[in-house]
């Protein structure tokens, strides 16, 4: 049998991880890498570098003038594609970046059969990971805090929940995606609780909102680990997963009253705020 043409192959696919940190976002990466038909992986450069030719693209520079809307979106979809040239045998990617939930244009233009799954988790215990973490390197500093070695518990959840800040940032792009226009359809809220206690619920609602057929996991034999991005940032551990999937029960490190100020932002717990019925497993 002739071997197939590129022009023959199906279309790569595309879908995109998103959400809050601390949250599963890479052990869903590490669970949908065992599937032989998909890659994905921990945060990428990618929605980062779309950014800096947006930018470019647009009237900051002078020459924009001469590009047109659909050379800005052949541009950015071959950006998309031509990243991932490196993993022909993968028919389906899956990029992850925190960015995405704030881009749902822009991936309905790029890719409109494309999905997008936020991880979330309730806001404290997204912050008491981020402070444990902080805690178990006592000599280090991490970027995460601009290197600011004059911090407290305080001081950091400030700096963390701040729009601009590695929770904050993500959280309200969570928000923005989950009650915007483009949500029906192309955005799935994945809670870490639901990961964690049952995954194998938890991923055959992912596989049924991507439309593809289901594959056995191996819950119990996980394996990702990111330590030379972790050390460079200052946080080891950051993108480390357990081997096996299963719910670790314990005691917030947070003080009481940081804990209840955020305890009841979980708003996708809310069936009132789902106007769009956004499936949330």
């Amino acid at each position: 049998m002739p071997a197939t043409s590129d022009a023959t192959k199906p279309a790569r696919k595309f879908h995109f991880i998103s959400g809050m940190p601390r949250s599963g976002s890479t052990l869903l990466a590490a669970i949908l890498n065992q599937n032989p038909r998909f890659r994905a992986s921990m945060t990428s450069p990618l929605a980062d570098i779309m950014g800096v030719v947006i930018a470019e693209a647009s009237s900051k520079n002078d020459f924009s003038f001469d590009v047109s809307d659909d050379q800005r979106v052949a541009l950015l979809r071959g950006l998309v594609e031509n990243f991932y040239t490196g993993h022909a045998d993968a028919g389906i990617v899956f990029d992850t970046s925190r960015l995405w939930c704030s881009r749902m244009p822009l991936l309905d233009t790029l890719f409109p059969e494309s999905k997008v799954i936020a991880c979330v988790r309730q806001l404290p215990w997204v912050l008491d990971s981020m402070e444990r973490l902080v805690r178990r390197q006592p000599v280090g500093v991490s970027k995460v805090f601009r290197f600011d070695t004059n911090t407290t518990v305080y001081s950091r959840v400030e700096a963390l929940t701040d729009p601009r800040g590695m929770v904050g940032f993500s959280f309200q792009a969570t928000k923005d995606a989950f009650y915007g226009h483009y949500a029906p359809g192309h955005l799935l809220l994945l809670t870490y609780e639901s990961l964690v206690n049952n995954p194998p619920v938890a991923m055959r609602a992912v596989y049924q909102f991507i439309g593809e057929p289901w594959f056995e996991h191996d819950f119990d034999h996980i394996a990702y680990n990111a330590d030379e991005f972790d050390a460079r940032v200052g946080m080891p551990g950051l993108h480390t997963v357990r081997p096996k999937v299963e719910p670790i029960e314990r005691t917030s490190i947070l003080p009481r009253e940081i804990f209840g100020r955020f305890v009841n932002e979980s708003f996708w717990m809310d069936p009132k705020n789902n106007v769009s019925q956004v499936p949330v497993v």
